[in-house]
């Protein structure tokens, strides 16, 4: 199977668990603002959001699927299965630990991530309260990460993909609970807890339907492989969600900034767009591939598959990142700006979402050259960089967020500008180390790809700059409806790259043809 259609399978399923996604985030930042009710709510969402980012959306399995798939291809399926359930008894056996720790100490644990508001009792105590019911969401989506591994070594990507879904679907309702912001606040926390629960189950049900027979029920034993697995897992997660540390790391911060979390919140949730859309669905899909190119030494079919995989990837964010940058404040505002969410909010979490923007590219392209150290059993190298990511933006982020409120600026945007730079680095010590080693050299195709895709962009971004010019007789035109205007815009700016790329060849109708009978 191509990495293109498996990245469409990936995609075409990310993109509904997005849209509703959209629609879930619409709905509950109306309902719930920003302010200190919003940021309690906030960072109810980060453990959760970040278990679900590394779990969920291919951190861990990177790490599980290589050991998973030598397994099922040297020893056979019945070998493949005992690693595969003992690991999943060890896993389930540390996050439930750490699940139940976390429950007794979470009002000090908040601390280090909502300590700027610990003043405020009243709202901190709500922020613990919250937080206390979404942390069992860890449990569950490590569950569902090993199953999700599972499925992906056979190269089935359907219900791994379509299972976020359920996360969108239990939260919607939690909008119309009551117009409180608090309940509504409490409501969709409790939604969380189901959706684990659901995601969990749905997944176990797949891989029974693929006559995989896993049970919890037994004693976790570290055995030899469950150790292999391990020490493979803990660095590669560590490494692949670098990008999400670097956000929590930015909203604690945030938290001396009453507001701050709730406009970086807005902000995520446009540019993690592109992230989980393409980066995600890019690695998830070329890592089998690689996975098999390492185990057979066919460097020639692994240089081919990472520059399937980068042009594939560059092409879809370049027009993405350059839209955000062009528009950040009328997105936001056009999405968000509604209900308790005013149009001060839109403006500061816009400014956020600029910086954001210029590091779109970098964070889709960690989750595109990871694999390639995975794919070779090599986590702690990307783990090293991960790390050296981090340390960047906690120390450029905090300088850059104190120093611009000395001033009397916003701090908070400086946090969006370090997240940027850290990936930027990230990504530079990624491609050089693979040079390095000679694991990988783009090849001249790409080369030429990444170039045509630019001057596509370029092309879509003038005729974006020029609907923006004119949008206030576009927005006449369309009921005075700012959401309508934004879906023109997006809509129109998708069919202009669209054309430019076939124009310039970024795009080859061959391809399409190539990729379709595949």
């Amino acid at each position: 199977m191509s990495v293109a259609r498996n990245t469409l399978v990936q995609s075409s399923l990310t993109l509904a668990s997005r849209v509703l996604g959209m629609v879930r985030d619409i709905l509950l930042v109306a309902r719930i603002g920003a302010g200190p009710v919003g940021d309690a709510w906030a960072t109810a969402q980060q453990f959760p959001n970040l278990f679900r980012r590394i779990f969920a959306e291919g951190a861990f399995a990177s790490a599980f699927v290589p050991t998973y798939a030598r397994t099922l291809e040297a020893e056979g399926p019945e070998a493949a299965r005992a690693v595969a359930q003992e690991a999943m008894r060890v896993l389930f056996a540390a996050t439930a630990a750490l699940t139940i720790l976390a429950q007794i100490f979470m009002p000090w644990v908040l601390l280090l991530i909502h300590g700027g508001q610990a003043d405020d009792a009243e709202n901190y105590n709500l922020a613990v309260f919250l937080t206390r019911v979404t942390m069992p969401y860890l449990t569950f989506m490590a569950l569902a990460a090993l199953l999700s591994g599972v499925l992906n070594s056979s190269e089935r990507f359907i219900l791994s993909a379509g299972v976020p879904t359920i996360l969108n679907l239990c939260l919607i309702p939690a909008a119309f609970v009551s117009p409180d912001p608090v309940i509504t606040a409490k409501a969709a926390s409790i939604a969380y807890f189901i959706a684990g629960v659901l995601q969990a189950g749905a997944l176990w049900w797949g891989v029974r339907r693929q006559k995989v027979h896993l049970s919890l029920i037994g004693l976790p034993r570290l055995t030899p492989a469950v150790k292999k697995v391990m020490l493979l897992a803990l660095p590669g997660t560590i490494a692949a969600s670098g990008t999400q540390i670097n956000i929590i790391v930015s909203q604690s911060l945030a938290s001396f900034e009453v507001g701050a979390k709730s406009w970086l919140y807005a902000a995520d949730r446009l540019y993690q767009l592109p992230l989980g859309l393409v980066g995600v669905a890019v690695g998830v899909a070329i890592l089998p591939r690689l996975s098999r190119a390492a185990r057979a030494m066919d460097d020639a079919s692994s240089r081919t598959t990472m520059d399937e995989g980068i042009g594939l990837a560059m092409a879809l964010t370049l027009p993405a990142a350059a839209s955000l940058m062009i528009a950040p404040v009328f997105l936001i505002d056009a999405f968000f700006a509604r209900g308790e969410f005013t149009a001060f909010d839109a403006l500061q979490s816009g400014s956020a979402l600029f910086h954001f923007a210029w590091g779109v590219p970098a964070f889709v392209l960690i989750k595109v050259l990871a694999p390639a150290y995975f794919a070779r059993e090599d986590t702690k190298t990307p783990m090293r960089y991960a790390l050296v990511s981090v340390a960047i933006n906690t120390a450029l982020g905090a300088g850059l967020f104190f120093w611009m409120k000395s001033l009397g600026q916003q701090g908070f945007i400086g946090l969006a500008i370090a997240t940027s730079v850290a990936a930027w680095v990230n990504v530079i010590l990624l491609w050089t180390t693979l040079v390095q080693r000679d694991w990988y050299r783009p090849g001249a195709r790409l080369v030429s790809g990444l170039v045509r895709a630019a001057l596509a962009t370029s092309a879509m971004s003038v005729l974006v700059w020029l609907m923006l010019d004119n949008l206030e007789a576009m927005k006449a035109s369309l009921y005075d409806s700012k959401a309508l205007a934004a879906a023109v815009i997006v809509l129109a700016g998708g069919f202009a790259y669209a054309v430019a790329a076939l124009l310039t060849g970024a795009v080859r109708i061959s391809d399409i043809r190539h990729t379709m009978r595949r």
